[in-house]
């Protein structure tokens, strides 16, 4: 699916480590990335309500917990020349466990399926996806769709 560059570094919590599959996370964060030619290197970080509020307020001025964050180290389009190692540096993807959890159950569906949901759309941003008018953001749930989409098929019982 992805090429064998592909290095996904992840960090869970360690109060959400058996609710929260590192396979999952890996393969969402992998689905997102298809198609992305030269190597890549991203973090996907899952952490509790209070972490989050803390990265929200620091990095963005809001005081309130938020459902995913993605910290990028390039700004702009993810197809630029590959720095010098040949590994493209996207950055981090860190998304609140227990917002996830109040998302899923107001949408009636299993906390793994909003993580999937939450890591494609931290990764999309890393990869330049943005959501600030309506058609950007209609491309961003298109890809949103067609990656969980993909993911679904592959493994039909998640």
């Amino acid at each position: 699916m992805v090429p064998m560059g592909h290095q996904i570094g992840l960090k869970i919590r360690a109060s959400f480590r058996k609710a929260v599959a590192r396979k999952d996370l890996a393969r969402a964060a992998q689905g997102a990335l298809q198609g992305q030619a030269s190597p890549v290197e991203l973090e996907v970080a899952v952490v509790g309500d209070r972490e989050m509020r803390r990265l929200n307020l620091a990095h963005r001025g809001q005081d309130e917990t938020t459902d995913v964050l993605a910290f990028a180290l390039r700004e702009g389009p993810a197809d630029f020349v590959a720095p010098p190692d040949g590994v493209l540096h996207l950055g981090q993807v860190v998304v609140s466990y227990h917002q996830a959890e109040r998302q899923a159950r107001e949408a009636g569906q299993a906390v793994a399926e909003e993580i999937r949901l939450l890591v494609v759309h931290g990764v999309l941003h890393l990869l330049g996806y943005d959501h600030e008018d309506s058609a950007a953001e209609a491309a961003m749930r298109a890809r949103e769709r067609a990656v969980l989409s993909e993911l679904a098929e592959v493994n039909p019982h998640d």
